[in-house]
């Protein structure tokens, strides 16, 4: 306290000395300076013997600090040491103890433990001995019925490995086919043959053979694929096989250069193909206004309508007619029912004249009909007479035979009747 004291003492004696240094005139600042120099190193030599003398101070109490607690602490240690060895020893007698009981405790529970444990043992046994043998007979059933499913199952899968056997000699078979379809569809000439054969084929099922005519040759000296009969006003319409296969295909592989290359190209095969046919199959008075060109894929056809609308018009413009087998069919169906038509037609006159003669001998009929029942009439009526006539008779061979008489006066009118 004494050197909190001082120190504040020293402070206000150098804020009274700044408050008249402020005031004194300025000549007399420098010795006020030197004053105050002096004074703060008198200041600081005090203060510095007055920490040397707390440290000195405060180290000697520490020390006293140190000595004294050192002393407790031994005497605690020896107290903690001494109550622990009693504390310890009344703890191991208590557990000695515990553990007699709880050992004692234990071999009991443990002999009950055992003698229970034997007889659920000999209880489970038996049970299990039961349920084994009923498991056991169930397993054999189940085995049997397994084994039955077993060989079922195997002379099923057998017979289907046969049939998969079958089945994969014909897809070999269907697949020696498709390779020698490719490479007959590979050829130029043989495409043209493979389109000719399925022509012929569509056109031999629907028509009459007195409606085409294959390979027949034109007066300008084209030789047409088929010809169609057509009745009038239509006439003769010409069918040729076409089948642009090769840009077709490359429409689909290669770069996207090299497809629209393709694709180009494919329009102008198809467009040369509608000229020849345009200017070969379609002539004056000759043959009809129009011809057919017959694609013999459907693919090819659907690329046709599908992605070249131009390519379409401009067949329409030259009168040919882009037809697939679908629609080809749909063609050839509707010739067959317009030449039907036609034939029905021809035919009318000789119905009427059948219808006429039909006519007459239903009234012929009508006439004889009309006698018969006249004569029938009559000869109902003449049965009913005959009827009468045989009641009579018969009613007097019954009067005959009981003998009844009639009177004399009764008899003429009886004759008379």
């Amino acid at each position: 306290m004494l050197e909190i004291a001082l120190i504040v003492a020293v402070l206000l004696l150098l804020i009274v000395l700044l408050a008249m240094q402020l005031r004194q005139p300025a000549r007399s600042t420098q010795l006020l300076e030197q004053q105050h120099r002096a004074m703060l190193t008198d200041l600081h030599d005090g203060l510095t013997r007055q920490g040397d003398r707390m440290i000195a101070a405060q180290a000697e109490h520490a020390e006293r600090l140190r000595a004294a607690v050192g002393e407790e602490l031994r005497a605690t240690r020896d107290a903690l040491h001494a109550l622990r060895s009693e504390m310890l020893t009344q703890t191991l007698e208590k557990l000695a103890e515990q553990g007699r009981a709880d050992q004692e405790l234990i071999q009991n529970s443990f002999r009950n433990a055992t003698q229970h444990l034997a007889s659920s043992i000999e209880t489970l046994s038996k049970t299990v001995d039961g349920r084994l043998e009923q498991i056991g007979g169930k397993v054999n059933e189940r085995l049997d019925e397994g084994f039955k499913k077993t060989n079922e199952t195997f002379v099923s899968v057998m017979t289907r490995l046969a049939t998969i056997d079958e089945a994969q000699k014909k897809i070999d078979g269907l697949t020696t086919n498709m390779v020698s379809l490719q490479e007959l569809l590979g050829d130029k000439r043989s495409r043209g043959a493979f389109g000719e054969v399925q022509l012929e084929a569509l056109v031999r099922n629907i028509l009459s053979p007195t409606a085409y005519e294959f390979q027949y040759t034109l007066p300008n000296g084209s030789r047409a694929d088929c010809v169609l009969m057509l009745p009038e006003p239509t006439g003769m319409v010409a069918v040729d096989s076409k089948f642009p296969l090769e840009n077709y295909h490359r429409m689909f592989d290669g770069t996207e250069a090299e497809r629209l290359l393709a694709s180009r190209q494919f329009k102008a095969d198809i467009k040369k193909h509608v000229d020849d046919i345009s200017s070969k199959y379609i002539i004056s008075e000759v043959t009809s206004d129009g011809a057919v060109m017959f694609v013999p894929a459907e693919a090819v056809f659907a690329e046709i309508h599908a992605h070249h609308p131009d390519v379409v018009d401009y067949a329409m413009q030259r009168r040919v007619w882009v037809v697939s087998p679908t629609t080809l069919m749909a063609v050839l169906n509707t010739a067959r029912a317009v030449m039907k038509d036609v034939e029905t037609r021809k035919q009318v006159h000789i119905i009427k004249d059948e219808l006429g003669k039909l006519g007459k001998d239903f009234g012929l009929f009508d006439e004889r009909m009309d006698k018969l029942a006249r004569h029938i009439a009559q000869a109902n009526k003449d049965v009913e007479e005959i009827n009468t006539s045989r009641r009579k008779i018969t009613d007097r061979f019954s009067k005959i035979e009981r003998v009844e008489f009639e009177h004399p006066a009764v008899l003429p009118q009886a004759d008379a009747e």
